[in-house]
């Protein structure tokens, strides 16, 4: 599912779960999903930042978070659409709790 209307045909696995790798500049798709602010360190994806959405037409480009991962090492964001907004809140969940992302330590 294409989410965004310059994707670069790229895709991560993040647990389980497979993401495509995207720049924030463009047009984002009215879908849900779930996302990670990420940069590569040390040659694999660090996440930053992990969210969900509603839609990210509406979430992004002017996301509150993306200036303090770009500070931290974020280049991209990695994006899964997920309809179910329960799919989307146990994906993020699971993502944080694995991943620890210094974005997101507030929500332990």
């Amino acid at each position: 599912m294409a989410l965004h209307n310059h994707a670069m045909h790229m895709s991560t696995t993040w647990g389980t779960y497979e993401f495509e790798v995207l720049n924030m500049d463009g047009m984002w798709k009215d879908v849900g999903g779930v996302y990670i602010f990420s940069g590569v360190k040390d040659d694999i994806w660090r996440a930053y930042y992990i969210g969900i959405t509603d839609s990210f037409q509406d979430r992004h480009p002017d996301h509150d978070r993306w200036e303090e991962a770009k500070c931290l090492g974020a280049t991209h964001v990695h994006a899964r659409g997920e309809l179910q907004a329960a799919t989307r809140e146990s994906i993020e969940k699971e993502l944080i709790g694995t991943y620890q992302p210094p974005l997101n330590m507030h929500q332990k």
